[in-house]
């Protein structure tokens, strides 16, 4: 409950984005449509609407990232906000400065949202606790907790490939130990409506009791795989492995890897997904990862929209409605 009245306001509407886990259907569901609003926007000339204009988003990224941190970029130019990227390693963060302090100073030049990336899990819910009021926390990953937009960008991904959730088998395949995108995967697919969801690892790569999560768990990967419509392949997170989880990468490739013949037993219209970086010939083929079921490429783009969506709402800038005729009568003169 402490997690979900921190996200929410005093009227359920959503005022940081920190997980998936106690968010409900209706507002997740809320999140998609949005983000189906924002789709049109890349197709436009002036790829911009100003539901944000005035607004100062900062990306605080404490952990190296490529495709999350330019995608929040691009999102939040395209909303017309002013971004600030703190280069941390530049920062008074490594002259002893606290994350408060910093977080402090930042505040006093008037910044109206902080999308933050850090190692341990747990930091973008401290900050959002103590942020002044008005303004909003995104989290773009915390250590091994969650990373819930890439949840969204992936369930928005399967939504727009498959149509719904009602009817699927979606299979994560690989280091669902250590990865936070796998527990804001699960959270999210299971609220919204996914009747089957797997997960396929090794024991030394699956935490204990996961099932609780409302998974069901293989070790084997063509059982995993059998009759699946989705399957996510996750990278192997060595950064956050101590000791020895697995005999080697060969190893790992040759029984959990991702290759034709195993997705043969899938369903013939499955697809396939990563959240990258791919470690190509470690968590899938080449060929997979380039061939016709892969929507990988996809799944980026559709990570500037699902942002897009996350950072209005978090804003009170607009509810999908508004977002639509935003989009459509006011796009151009952005």
């Amino acid at each position: 409950m402490a997690r979900r009245s921190l996200q929410l306001d005093e009227h359920g509407r959503l005022r940081h984005f920190l997980a998936i886990e106690g968010l409900g259907r209706e507002l997740l569901t809320e999140i998609l449509d949005t983000a189906e609003s924002f789709v049109g926007v890349t197709a436009q000339a002036v790829k911009k609407v100003p539901l944000l204009r005035g607004k100062t988003v900062v990306n605080l990224f404490f952990e190296a990232s490529t495709r999350t941190r330019t995608t929040f970029e691009l999102a939040a130019k395209r909303l017309s906000a002013d971004v600030l990227n703190l280069n941390i390693p530049a920062s008074a963060t490594v002259k002893g400065e606290t994350l408060l302090d910093t977080l402090h100073n930042l505040e006093a030049m008037h910044c109206d949202m902080f999308v933050v990336r850090h190692a341990d899990s747990g930091a973008a819910h401290f900050i959002a606790r103590h942020v002044r009021s008005g303004t909003s926390v995104i989290n773009a990953g915390d250590g091994r907790h969650e990373h819930p937009t890439q949840a969204l960008l992936d369930a928005f991904t399967i939504r727009r490939a498959k149509g719904g959730f009602g009817h699927l088998v979606v299979a994560i395949v690989g280091d669902i130990l250590h990865s936070r995108v796998a527990r804001s995967q699960i959270h999210a697919l299971t609220t919204l409506g996914v009747p089957e969801v797997r997960v396929v690892a090794p024991r030394t790569l699956l935490p204990a009791e996961v099932e609780r999560l409302g998974v069901h768990v293989h070790h084997d990967l063509r059982e995993g795989l059998r009759g699946a419509d989705v399957v996510i392949a996750l990278r192997l997170q060595h950064e956050r492995m101590q000791g020895a989880f697995l005999p080697s990468e060969h190893e790992y490739f040759q029984l959990y890897g991702l290759r034709e013949e195993h997705l043969a037993v899938a369903k013939p219209d499955c697809i396939v997904m990563h959240p990258g970086p791919i470690n190509r010939g470690v968590e899938m083929a080449s060929s997979v990862a380039d061939g016709p079921r892969s929507v990988i490429l996809q799944q980026v783009s559709h990570g500037i929209a699902v942002r897009m969506a996350v950072m209005a709402l978090a804003m009170g800038a607009t509810h999908r409605r508004e977002a639509t005729r935003e989009v459509g009568t006011k796009g151009e003169r952005a």
